[in-house]
């Protein structure tokens, strides 16, 4: 792929930067969104106004080391039979406003959620496995018998369907709506600063509704752990795109920025010790309509699959973006493992093969087909273009493939993925808790794609309810021979990384990668923000 080689040996930097930054002045960071109207996790999460997590004290999150640490939960218990946690508040927690936060406050968050149409709702099914979440978000039971109850101010009580020994990580996204507040305001609480209530470490200041940028200042009734280290901070979601965030990094007005490849080797040998990089915990991967042809051969997957040469594509046109996928599971993520990467291999020679096995020997007769994927930004934005194009001449090289792209809005290509209007997809999946059912629960029982798999769907199944972690990655790892090797089908391609860059003057435990040399960024919230410093 010597094309490939020219064109990335080419790239330049997208604009013209002065040759060192100032110090940032002040604690500014870069956002990624400036639309939505509310500032509430639990009323939309793809919706949503600017960055609410930030201000809300989920029961648990994740350390840099992505451990799990109780934050709104001092402690937790599952039931014998495995159906039933318990969760413990801290004491003495409270809103910013003085009053106290309970666990009414985070049952009402679900319980409003559940009943509100909120866009969110299939993960407290997919995820959590509530009890009677489906039958209440339906309208078919009543909210009171939803699998949630506030025992007493300080106590959770969380009954599931079948047992979930990782719900402890999915409570990683369940906040606190203040319903004392909610009760004289409605869901209007949440556009106004004057009746924003915080209960998290830092709460907000200001908020320019043209752009969603807020400026933050600590919480002083907050008592929990991670208290805030900045006095104030503002996220200006107008500066997340590396094209404009790295010349305001470079004035001294932005305290990070993130990096594009062809910013990445200016600012390596300018300031190397500050460059970062991110791990996300995400996939890009190929999906198909198995149900419809050529994709309904096996075979013809198969020659797909050994028809890509990642290593070749995240060294060249997606350099310093990507790395190799070869997993469903992300390097660093729990269960990944190396015996399922290590089966995929590039050979072109058996993928011809393969193809001619199918009825389409060197792609005569195969039928022209076309690749769709949706369009966005942020670091999939910047990987989407060049994986295509590597794609499409690797197919054409190899196999004599002609493979057309398509790039369409998100909900347009949602709806063609589930209604299955096309037989090819380039897919992303970015994690939404800490545990392998996250990733693997996407194609159980079709999933976000119609991927009826009984017997990967009785090991997927098996593996949710397991109690022992070795025995739940033995089920995992057979669950995913079954999909990536004996159906094939997905064809994982890359992981995403993120690059970005700290000024001088910002420390802290966020900024100190850890062993592996991945460091935290600010989608790993609440602890990003609060383990930084401005000097």
């Amino acid at each position: 792929m010597k094309l490939f080689r020219s064109v990335a040996a080419c790239l330049a930097m997208s604009v013209a930067l002065p040759a060192l930054p100032a110090v940032a002045q002040d604690a500014v960071f870069p956002g990624d969104s400036t639309s939505g109207t509310y500032f509430d996790y639990m009323k939309t999460v793809y919706a949503r106004a600017g960055n609410p997590e930030i201000s809300m004290l989920p029961l648990t999150s994740f350390d840099k080391e992505f451990e799990i640490v109780g934050l709104g939960a001092e402690s937790w218990e599952q039931s014998e039979d495995g159906l039933t946690w318990t969760f413990t508040l801290r004491e003495g927690l409270m809103f910013s406003d003085g009053h106290p936060l309970t666990a009414e406050d985070y049952v009402f968050a679900l319980q409003r959620a559940a009943t509100d149409g909120y866009d969110f709702a299939w993960y407290w099914d997919f995820a959590a496995g509530i009890e009677n979440w489906n039958a209440v978000v339906n309208g078919e039971a009543d909210v009171s018998t939803l699998g949630i109850e506030a025992v007493d101010d300080r106590t959770i009580s969380v009954t599931t369907a079948s047992p979930k020994p990782y719900l402890p990580s999915v409570v990683s996204l369940w906040y606190p709506v203040p319903k004392h507040v909610w009760d004289e305001h409605g869901d209007d609480y949440a556009v106004n600063v004057d009746t924003l209530v915080a209960s998290g470490a830092y709460m907000v200041e200001s908020w320019e509704k043209n752009d969603n940028t807020i400026t933050y200042v600590r919480n002083p009734n907050y008592t929990g752990p991670w208290p805030g280290e900045l006095d104030s901070f503002e996220v200006n979601q107008s500066l997340g795109q590396p094209e404009v965030g790295l010349p305001a990094f470079m004035a001294g007005e932005l305290g990070l920025a993130y990096l594009n490849r062809g910013q990445i080797p200016f600012m390596e040998e300018r300031m190397g010790d500050n460059i970062r990089r991110n791990a996300i915990f995400a996939v890009s991967y190929i999906s198909f309509d198995l149900d419809a042809p050529p994709f309904d051969d096996v075979n013809v997957r198969r020659a797909l699959a050994l028809a890509v040469d990642r290593e070749e594509m995240t060294s060249t046109v997606l350099a310093d973006l990507a790395i190799p996928g070869a997993s469903i599971l992300p390097p660093g993520y729990p269960g990944h493992n190396q015996a399922i990467v290590d089966q995929a291999v590039f050979d072109p020679e058996r993928a011809r093969e393969l193809l001619a096995e199918a009825g389409y020997p060197g792609g005569e007769g195969f039928p022209e087909v076309e690749i769709w994927y949706r369009d966005q930004g942020g670091y999939n934005g910047a990987i989407t273009a060049p994986m295509l194009q590597y794609l499409q001449a690797e197919y054409e090289e190899h196999l004599g493939i002609t493979m057309g792209i398509r790039v369409m809005p998100i909900q347009d290509w949602m709806q063609a993925l589930t209604e299955e209007t096309n037989n090819l997809f380039l897919s992303p999946y970015e994690y939404d808790y800490i545990d392998p059912s996250n990733f693997f629960g996407i194609f159980y029982g079709g999933g976000r794609h119609d991927h009826r798999l009984p017997e990967y769907d009785a090991l997927v199944e098996q593996a949710g309810s397991a109690s022992e972690w070795e025995e739940r990655l033995a089920l995992y790892e057979e669950a995913e021979q079954i999909l990536l090797y004996d159906n094939v089908s997905v064809i994982p391609l890359v992981h995403p990384i993120q690059t970005f860059v700290f000024a001088d003057g910002i420390s802290g435990e966020a900024t100190v990668p850890t062993e592996n040399g991945l460091s935290a960024s600010s989608r790993l919230t609440p602890y990003f923000y609060t383990h930084l410093t401005v000097e």
